[in-house]
């Protein structure tokens, strides 16, 4: 567990330090210090960004609950029928 929260700061860390001071200063106050280039042009940017950010949560969610409980209870789902195919080992 140490190591997982050394890594998260490494990574927080080397977050902060990639704006370079001209950079730095163009962009809004909110990402100060995170990004690096031109800033976003209008509130259009943060809400594009935003809905993609939920989206890809949500997908990320989904995606490990499927994994760990896929519900899949019924007899005539098709993995099934391929657990039928296999070889008995006997």
């Amino acid at each position: 567990m140490k190591r997982i929260i050394l890594i998260v700061n490494f990574i927080l860390l080397k977050i902060v330090c990639i704006a370079c001071p001209v950079c730095e200063r163009n962009q809004p106050k909110l990402l100060k210090g995170i990004l690096h280039g031109k800033g976003p042009d209008s509130n259009w940017d943060y809400l594009s960004v935003w809905v993609t950010v939920i989206i890809s949560v949500i997908a990320l969610f989904y995606t490990v609950k499927w994994l760990i409980r896929p519900g899949e209870k019924s007899m005539s789902h098709i993995k099934y029928s391929i657990f039928q195919n296999l070889p008995n080992n006997e």
